[in-house]
């Protein structure tokens, strides 16, 4: 029962989640800009917490700095982000 309720947080989480990118395209490149900024430059701890609080600095979008207050959500964009750069990286 309680694995159901939790599927059913994350899904709704990410749909919210999903609407704003939707609303504002502008997150998305943003978004990117920051973590190209700080992904290598910092520990990936750290790294993750700055590109987390930048994001909830410069957009609509509100991560918690510290990652044991991050949703499901944020971990899973934190995760995506990260993954973006390190293919884009590999490409050059």
């Amino acid at each position: 029962m309680s694995s159901e309720i939790q599927k059913t947080r994350v899904i709704n989480e990410l749909r919210e989640f999903i609407k704003k990118l939707l609303q504002d395209p502008q997150i998305l490149e943003q978004s990117l800009v920051v973590a190209r900024r700080h992904l290598g430059q910092h520990a990936d701890g750290e790294a993750m917490a700055r590109i987390a609080n930048e994001i909830s600095d410069t957009t609509s979008v509100h991560i918690p700095e510290d990652p044991a207050d991050h949703s499901e959500a944020d971990k899973l964009y934190l995760e995506l982000l990260k993954e973006v750069i390190a293919e884009e990286q590999a490409m050059y």
